[in-house]
């Protein structure tokens, strides 16, 4: 039996690579059900001020055909106490370049009240969506 029912991870997964699905995998190693929440593009526009490669009707079919994924779910905005709320999972995955930033340390604090627990996943460090869009716009870029 898995240590926890039904885990929870968000994210934007544009660019899907093997970073995300080295989360997601483990993830599921740890739950029975796991839920994943893919960021819509006006939210990603919202707080990074780009807009996602792949549009989020896509990306969330990508996620969803990974075999390890159980539920796809639209986040709308960063609230993780709302989607705690809503969900009602008992563990959440986060990377491990999110461990210490203000916007994690808080609600770490209010699932810990709750019940629900913070899983750290190292980051894969070698590769991200900003470095393979950054990569792509160099190709693209006539010389």
């Amino acid at each position: 039996m898995k240590k926890y029912k039904l885990g929870y991870t968000s994210g934007v997964f544009d660019l899907f690579h093997i970073g995300h699905l080295n989360i997601l995998k483990k993830a599921k190693e740890h739950c029975d059900h796991l839920i994943v929440a893919v960021s819509t593009d006006e939210l990603v526009q919202s707080y990074k001020n780009k807009t996602p490669v792949i549009p989020h009707v896509e990306r969330m079919e990508i996620v969803k055909s990974i075999t390890f994924v159980d539920e796809v779910v639209a986040q709308t905005n960063r609230d993780k106490i709302a989607a705690m709320e809503k969900h009602q999972f008992d563990v959440m995955f986060v990377g491990s370049d999110w461990k210490g930033n203000a916007l994690f340390n808080e609600t770490e604090r209010i699932f810990n009240e709750n019940g629900v627990d913070v899983v750290y996943f190292p980051y894969t460090s070698n590769t991200s969506s900003t470095l393979l869009t950054q990569v792509l716009t160099k190709i693209a870029q006539p010389n």
